[in-house]
């Protein structure tokens, strides 16, 4: 009876004791973030001091195709200064209806643009959006939370417009696009300026250069160009910083 009890009591402190190892691992990887209850349109969870913003879905899609969307925020002009050549590679992060996908992809003609989707009815209507519009060289991409899935040393530019600031994971995103990049690829970056209060956007889908360049210098990315020529959003294009 007794060494059974002793047996027992081994096999409890051995679970313990791989159960304490796997906390303390959780703690580790958990450590990159912080969580609180979520306010108004967060998720509740914390990075670089800043909580991330809950993610529009497919409801959102009229919205983003709305009409006076160019005037609002000058799509055009943002697109003719985008850092591409007509044979370029670009990954449209967070593609949605695919309102930027199919513009860039007239730009590309000799390239190609992968709309990269983590949401499954985004990723229907992007379907049917490039059957009607003949656009053959469009590729939609099923990504998810952490990795775009996308080839590696393949892309020139991968751009995010007002989706950045809902990434669920934004630093296992960028280790992800820094693999996706070639050596000499960039990422840019539209966002609502946080900077400007008259900006009628919730909060926490709007960012201050400050924050954007703090998140991405911390995960290998400097800025390297910041043009303030659009009306109510920053475009900040960042390349791999080499040490």
């Amino acid at each position: 009876m007794i060494k059974i009890l002793t047996l027992v009591l081994l096999l409890i402190s051995q679970v313990a004791c791989t159960q304490t190892t796997k906390n303390k691992s959780t703690a580790k990887k958990d450590s990159i973030y912080q969580y609180q209850t979520p306010s108004r349109d967060g998720i509740g969870k914390i990075y670089k001091g800043r909580e991330i913003s809950f993610t529009m879905d497919a409801a959102g899609a009229d919205w983003l195709e709305r009409n006076n969307r160019n005037e609002e925020e000058n799509t055009s002009l943002a697109i003719s200064k985008l850092p591409i050549n007509s044979k370029s590679i670009v990954a449209d992060i967070g593609a949605g209806s695919g309102y930027y996908t199919f513009r860039i992809a007239q730009k590309v003609a000799e390239g190609k643009v992968y709309a990269v989707e983590i949401q499954d009815e985004f990723i229907k209507l992007l379907k049917r959006n490039q059957l009607e519009k003949h656009i053959k060289n469009v590729e939609v991409v099923k990504g998810n939370e952490q990795n775009p899935n996308l080839p590696a040393n393949s892309i020139d530019l991968a751009i995010m417009v007002d989706v950045y600031h809902e990434l669920a994971y934004p630093k296992e995103m960028l280790s992800a696009l820094a693999k996706a990049l070639k050596p000499d690829g960039k990422i840019l970056l539209l966002e609502y300026r946080a900077e400007d209060p008259t900006i009628a956007i919730k909060e926490l889908h709007k960012m201050s250069v400050k924050q954007v360049s703090k998140e991405m210098e911390a995960n290998g990315f400097k800025l390297y160009k910041r043009e303030d020529f659009l009306p109510i959003q920053h475009f900040l294009a960042y390349e791999k910083h080499i040490k």
